[in-house]
């Protein structure tokens, strides 16, 4: 009984664990700091063992505690006291085209409450209402950010 309890909760992880990463990543823009949110997220999944009713409240569950992990690590005192090296502390994970890494270098500064929506509705494949859902403001609100973050990306695109 333990030992399927055990495989089913190491199914879990292996099932969110990418989106969580990518998530964190999008949202704190540092390696590290992403690595660390993402052992966060699987550390509370163990500790408080949530009860689901489907999957899309699993995935919403991972989702909010990853954007919860991002909001405090960014209001920890000691996010509060240090700044980068430069452009070199926040290097790529991922090799991509110098094209895509234009995109990615825009959406990243992007303020938060557009990073966060474009990331939940580009890269996870997320409805309108499934992001208003997640992140508990009403679908207007979701589509007027994400209607504006193209607007800002837009414009810092053609900057380049």
């Amino acid at each position: 009984m333990e030992k399927d309890k055990e495989d089913f909760q190491l199914a879990m992880i292996e099932r969110y664990s990418d989106m969580v990463y990518r998530l964190a990543y999008s949202l704190v823009k540092q390696k590290f700091d992403a690595d660390d949110i993402h052992q966060e997220v699987f550390i509370r999944y163990l500790r408080k063992k949530p009860i689901f009713q489907n999957q899309e409240n699993e995935k919403a569950w991972f989702l909010r505690v990853t954007i919860n992990c991002c909001k405090n690590h960014w209001k920890s005192a000691w996010m509060r006291k240090i700044t980068g090296l430069g452009p070199e502390d926040s290097g790529t994970v991922f090799e991509l085209e110098e094209r895509d890494l234009t995109v990615i270098e825009a959406v990243k500064k992007l303020p938060e409450k557009y990073r966060i929506v474009v990331h939940l509705f580009y890269y996870e494949d997320m409805s309108v209402d499934d992001i208003s859902n997640t992140i508990g403001v009403k679908p207007s609100t979701v589509r007027t950010r994400l209607t504006r973050a193209r607007d800002m990306l837009r414009r810092r695109l053609e900057e380049r």
